[in-house]
């Protein structure tokens, strides 16, 4: 490792790369700690903003909302979703509504809200370039150099004493499928026009909650559109929410599934999938279900599902996409020219290595090659790295478990981190 030369710059004890929940409960748990810790966090996005293309009117969370920023950790916290109600005047009436999953716009609302009030230390249109090492005179490194480009593409730096990794997912499209002005991404399905429609069909590919949300979303929108969904499945798989499987993003199973053995993680991993990946809550599916069946009966159908297939080619025009759909079962294609093709395709953890540059080879890896973490989100390092470098979200399903990057832990999640950087910083 090489010795970096570096400008007098701000040292601050953590820095944040990211601001989306999981940051945000970080710094909440933080800053409630009355410890005298200083934190800066970086965010790329221009103000706060959170799965902002799929908010989708109606559309509701798929945990509740006591799984908020801080209540599975701290009930008495001021950042709680129903500290959020109060101080909107709206606890009377969303207790009225007997709604244990809020509606998605006003959850991020309330995120937003959070969000604002921390403020001071955020800096958004701010992304991280690299994370390089200042190595001190003992040859130890203690201090980190964030290094950041702003919207003006000026570049700033700031040391830090511990980061945390909250860089999230990505969206995933298909090889060889690249996002343009009428093909897209899920997560894009509300931030970009398709234009005007010449053909009046729309096409879903997917089978999971964001597939069925997009097919509801431009059925329901699109009135005298066709909408045709395509997944390799013979139907939409509902999720399994059952009392006893949602015990899986309990925080005492990220203890149990730390200490587990391999061969149980990957078996865990694989029983309990259903609970989040690929599938549809089971309203919306039977609502799906019966809009093709009353279609069928008026002799008016709109909305088709084209099951056990896949989309062969997809080819943007001029003036819409054309599109091969083959069935698995015949190998028969279906020719298609439609408006608009969304990829309700899902997303991938946010690589850290990259970022980390030169630091990375300091870093410990498990066998697949990914960063090694242990119980309180710390990647393990070489001695000669006495900084933390914390790593949450998605990259840590493998050792933390299903819960790790979805809302259900994040509270407890931000307050372990916490308190491991306070045990350093002590």
């Amino acid at each position: 490792m090489t010795a970096v030369e570096l400008p007098s710059v701000s040292t601050v004890d953590v820095v944040g790369i990211g601001f989306g929940p999981a940051n945000l409960a970080v710094a909440i748990a933080i800053e409630e700690s009355d410890a005298p810790i200083t934190m800066a966090f970086h965010e790329r996005q221009a103000g706060f903003g959170w799965h902002t293309g799929m908010l989708i009117e109606g559309a509701t969370m798929q945990v509740s909302f006591l799984k908020d920023l801080a209540t599975m950790r701290n009930p008495n916290s001021r950042y709680t979703f129903l500290t959020y109600l109060h101080a909107h005047g709206r606890m009377p009436a969303f207790i009225n509504s007997k709604m244990l999953y809020p509606y998605r716009i006003e959850f991020h609302d309330y995120l937003r809200w959070a969000a604002a009030q921390l403020d001071t230390h955020v800096s958004y249109g701010s992304t991280v370039v690299g994370i390089r090492p200042v190595q001190g005179v003992d040859g130890h490194v203690d201090l980190l150099e964030i290094v950041t480009e702003g919207a003006d593409g000026g570049r700033r730096v700031q040391r830090a004493r511990n980061v945390v990794l909250g860089t999230g997912i990505a969206p995933n499209l298909p090889p060889g499928v690249t996002s343009s002005a009428r093909i897209r991404h899920s997560s894009e399905l509300l931030t970009r026009d398709f234009g005007t429609p010449r053909h009046g069909r729309y096409l879903v590919v997917g089978a999971g909650q964001s597939a069925a949300e997009c097919a509801d979303y431009l059925h329901r929108t699109y009135s005298d559109a066709a909408v045709h969904t395509v997944f390799t499945r013979y139907g939409y798989s509902v999720s399994d929410d059952s009392p006893f499987t949602n015990s899986i993003f309990d925080p005492a199973a990220v203890d149990d599934f730390y200490r587990a053995p391999e061969q149980t993680k990957e078996t865990l991993l694989a029983y309990h999938a259903n609970t989040n990946y690929s599938v549809v809550d089971l309203d919306l599916s039977q609502d799906l279900f019966r809009r093709v069946y009353l279609e069928e009966v008026q002799g008016r159908p709109r909305l088709h599902v084209h099951r056990a297939s896949r989309v062969r080619a997809c080819t943007e025009t001029v003036d819409g996409v054309e599109v091969e759909v083959e069935s698995l079962v015949t190998g028969e294609v279906t020719r298609l020219v439609v408006d608009g093709v969304v990829y309700a395709t899902g997303h991938r953890p946010t690589d850290p290595l990259p970022l980390l540059g030169d630091l990375a080879d300091e870093c410990k890896k498990d066998e697949a090659g990914g960063l090694y973490v242990d119980r309180d989100y710390r990647v393990r390092t070489s001695e000669m790295l006495r900084c933390g470098i914390y790593l949450h979200g998605a990259g840590t399903e493998s050792s933390h478990g299903l819960g790790a990057g979805l809302l259900s832990n994040t509270a407890v999640r931000a307050g372990e981190i916490a308190r491991s950087i306070l045990g350093q910083s002590a």
